[in-house]
Parts: structure tokens; C-alpha cells; sequence
């Protein structure tokens, strides 16, 4: 996926900067970069790879170098960011958050006008520079975001630092999300609150789906109003969210927690105990254990010092071994023990499938899956939601394959919560996990918690629902 953050300011602002965009690292895993504009001397930038390494350790020696009183970060999942441009609207940088499925047909439009691309990473197009480009075919800036939004089919949202203060804009359907803070003498904008409170920083306003707003030290001002659909990505709080984190003003600990209340008090199963895989699925386990009335234990926990996510590593095969070298289970705590265990979601099955087999050689009578999402059925068009190359990668659509001799036939039926398509396939997947049972939430179950419409909300991969933006409809 990936996040972001900026700010300007009456002081010096890179202290700010680097710390605000940490605080943005559990959204992103390959690539960081550092922007800041100092009036005297011009831009300073710097682009690392996250991929053996932290954003802090990366940066923090390059810290004296950096001065200015405004600036942007970003942490990527995908190419090299900031971009510098010298343009007709003046020398500014940009960072994406981004999924752009067109690519290749906005290039060749491109170049029959006689454009190019300058910037090549690992021999792929970088989709920040083709995003500037499309910025540059226009007279101002508020028009060249416009003209993003009508030829990206994906996501797009933006920081541009210019001469003159911050540009953001967000997704035109708001799939990602935009929070603006506030402090005295001081503006930040970023892609989460929890970037927020530890720099002083108080949210003021959540920037709507194709809103374009310009941030100044002296206040903020709305370039374009927002679009009136939404389509925020439900997996935010499912999984992306830091638990600290507002999107929409709702708090994703909170939905968590609410989510495995419901799950707990609608569950029959008898068990002893109920524990979350870290990070994600904790908050769903506490709401379970108060839902199901029982107790939560730390039956598995993660060694925070050293690893990181599961799926940083660009290999498959390294992604499966940080999975399995970060969680430690507590045997203590596992025997002889009926064990529930929650987790956000199930992708490919392959770190679940290993902890159901340590819980069980640690002792374990039973141990009964609680996933805090539907099944994963479709593959997300919209976002950088996983590491996955194909939807075969996609353990639901494997058991679909087997079942039907090919991997998209009956998905609506595979989707519907209770449908004999879907419980055999929910059965079959807690066979081949080695689970004593499995439930996946339901859909309206999900939607309830976080409060938002079920139109404003999106759920393509659960459901197949979502769709693209389209201008001539706003």
C-alpha cells in the first residue's frame, strides 16, 4: 500500500517530517523518501530501499543535511518518491499512494503527444513520474489533479510540495485516506492519525474523495470541493490501520473490537481461551473473549525488536520464514487448552497453517479459527492491498479451482455468507489449515462495526462489489 506525510511550518520543519513519517511505516515495506524545501536552498531529497533496513536507521544520519520550513515523506510499497519536476507550474515534488491499472495505456496517449518518461525503476514505469506528467498537461495545478482522476483506473492520492506550500488530494472515491493536523504556526498532512498526536499535532479535517486542498502556515484552502461518492477501502480497518488510527472518525481499534464482540456472541463453539494473532487480529480477540465470555490469552506473541511484516521481504519463500521466526507461542498458556484464534484475514494460509500446527505440538486440544473479514475472493483493482501476482495466490480461489475445474466459475456463490458454495469452501479451507473449525466474519457483520454506509464503503474483495471513477458521473 503505502503512506505519507507533510507539513509546513513557521520553524524549521524536518524534525517533524522524519518522525511524521515514520509514524506511516507499518503502511509500506520497499521504498522511503524525503523531501524539503528551504527557500535559500532550493529542494533537498533523498530515496532509500526499506527492504534490509528501518526508515529511521536509513534517514537519521541524513538528517543534517535537510533544512526548510516545508516538506513531504512518503514510505512506498512501490517505486522510488519523491519526484522532482521543473515544470511550466514551477519546480515542485510529488509522493503517490497509488495503483494505477492503466499504466500502459496512458503511456502510449502519452507518447502520440510527444511525451516521455524519463525515470525507469527495475525496468517498470514509475507510476509517481506518470502521475506528475499527467499533473503537467494542465495550466494549474488544481486541473492537472483533475486530469488524473479521469484517466487513472485504480487509486490516486497526492502531497505536492511547491514554492508555495503543500498541495494534497485524495482518491477520487476515497479509497485511501488524507488527514490534516494542526498545531500552532504549523500544518501536517497524512495518510494517518497516529502520525498526529506525539508531534502536537490535532486533527482539524479528513479530506474527502477528490478533494484538492492547498496548506499554507497561515490556513488551509479548498481547491476543489469533494466528489459526492465514497469508496473507502473496508481493509483499513480490518488490517492496514494502526489501532491508534481514525479513518472517517472512526477508530480502527474501536471497529475491531466491536467487530469480535459480535463475532464472539454469535459463535456456539465451546473453548477455553481466545488469542490474536499480532498486530491485527488482538483487538478483534479482546472483543471476542467479551462476547463469548472468555477469558483472552497471550498464547502466541510476536518478537517486536527485530521483525517486521510478513510479507517485507520481495521473496515468497523469506516472506513465509519472517511469518513463522516472529510469532513465539506460549506453551504454558496452549496446553491442554481449547484454543480460539483470531486473525484479520487469510491470503494464502500459509502462516496460519503453520501456527495451527505449533499450537498444536504445543499441547493444544483444539484450536478454532476466527477470521475478523469475510473470505478473500477477489483480487483488490483498486489498491496495493497484498504482495500477490495472481489471484491463484488466493487460497479461496485454489479450493474454488479444485472444485470446479476452474478459478472464477460461481465466485458469487462462493461469496454469499451460508450459501452451500461457501460452507463447502470454508470447510475445505479449515481442513487443509488443520483447524478444528473455521468461521470468517460476515459482511454485514464488518460493515456494522465500522458505521459507515455499506455504498460508502468498499468491499470488492470480499463480495466483488466497488467500481472505477468515472467524471462524466460526478
Amino acid at each position: 500500500m503505502g503512506g505519507f506525510f507533510g507539513t509546513i511550518s513557521v520553524k524549521d520543519c524536518v524534525n517533524d517530517l522524519f518522525y511524521g513519517t515514520d509514524y506511516n511505516s507499518h503502511l509500506g515495506t520497499k521504498r522511503a523518501g524525503l523531501v524539503t524545501f528551504d527557500e535559500e536552498r532550493g529542494f533537498s531529497r533523498s530515496i532509500h530501499s526499506l527492504e534490509r533496513d528501518y526508515f529511521r536507521s536509513r534517514f537519521e544520519k541524513e538528517l543534517d543535511g535537510f533544512s526548510g520550513n516545508s516538506g513531504i515523506g512518503v514510505i512506498s510499497d512501490t517505486d522510488p518518491q519523491p519526484i522532482l519536476i521543473n515544470s511550466h507550474l514551477g519546480r515542485y515534488a510529488v509522493v503517490t499512494v497509488a495503483k494505477v491499472n492503466n499504466m500502459r495505456e496512458i503511456v502510449s496517449e502519452l507518447m502520440e503527444r510527444r511525451m516521455h518518461l524519463s525515470e525507469m525503476s527495475a525496468n517498470n514505469i514509475n507510476q509517481t513520474e506518470l502521475v506528475a506528467l499527467l499533473i503537467n498537461m494542465e495550466d494549474t495545478f488544481e486541473a492537472g489533479i483533475k486530469n488524473v482522476y479521469d484517466k487513472v483506473k485504480g487509486s490516486c492520492s497526492m502531497l505536492i510540495l511547491t514554492e508555495d506550500g503543500i498541495i494534497t488530494a485524495r482518491d477520487a472515491l476515497g479509497r485511501t485516506p488524507i488527514v490534516i493536523g494542526k498545531k500552532e504556526g504549523a500544518y501536517a498532512v497524512t495518510s494517518e492519525t497516529t502520525a498526529l498526536p506525539n508531534l502536537d499535532f490535532k486533527p482539524v479535517k479528513d479530506v474527502g474523495p477528490g478533494e484538492i486542498v492547498k496548506i499554507k502556515t497561515d490556513g488551509i484552502t479548498v481547491l476543489k470541493r469533494p466528489f459526492s461518492k465514497c469508496q473507502i477501502c473496508s481493509f483499513l480497518w480490518v488490517y492496514y490501520g494502526f489501532p491508534t488510527s481514525d479513518f472517517e472518525g472512526i477508530n480502527t481499534e474501536y471497529v475491531r473490537e466491536s467487530n469480535g464482540k459480535a463475532m464472539g456472541k454469535e459463535d456456539d463453539i465451546e473453548a477455553d481461551s481466545v488469542c490474536g494473532i499480532p498486530d491485527s487480529g488482538i483487538g478483534t480477540a479482546l472483543g471476542y473473549a467479551e462476547g463469548h465470555g472468555i477469558p483472552y490469552k497471550r498464547a502466541v506473541l510476536k518478537y517486536t525488536p527485530t521483525w517486521p511484516r510478513s510479507f517485507t521481504p520481495g521473496n515468497q519463500s523469506r516472506r513465509s520464514l519472517v511469518a513463522k521466526m516472529k510469532l513465539i507461542p506460549n506453551r504454558a498458556l496452549l496446553k491442554e487448552q481449547r484454543v480460539v484464534m483470531c486473525d484479520d484475514s487469510i491470503v494464502r494460509g500459509t502462516q496460519l497453517r503453520d501456527n495451527v500446527r505449533k499450537f498444536f505440538e504445543y499441547g493444544a486440544k483444539e484450536v478454532h479459527a476466527r477470521i475478523s473479514c469475510p473470505p478473500l475472493i477477489y483480487a483488490c483493482p483498486f489498491i496495493g492491498f497484498t504482495a500477490s501476482k495472481s489471484e491463484m495466490e488466493l487460497i479461496t480461489r485454489q479450493v474454488i479451482n479444485d472444485f470446479e475445474g476452474i478459478p472464477d466459475k460461481n465466485l458469487k456463490k462462493y461469496s454469499t455468507t451460508d450459501s452451500d458454495e461457501y460452507n463447502r469452501m470454508v470447510k475445505e479451507i479449515g481442513k487443509r489449515l488443520g483447524l478444528s473449525s473455521l468461521k470468517f466474519n460476515k459482511i454485514e457483520t464488518l460493515i456494522d462495526a465500522i458505521g459507515l454506509p455499506k455504498e460508502r464503503v468498499c468491499t470488492h474483495c470480499f463480495d466483488g462489489t466497488g467500481y472505477f471513477f468515472e467524471a462524466s458521473k460526478e
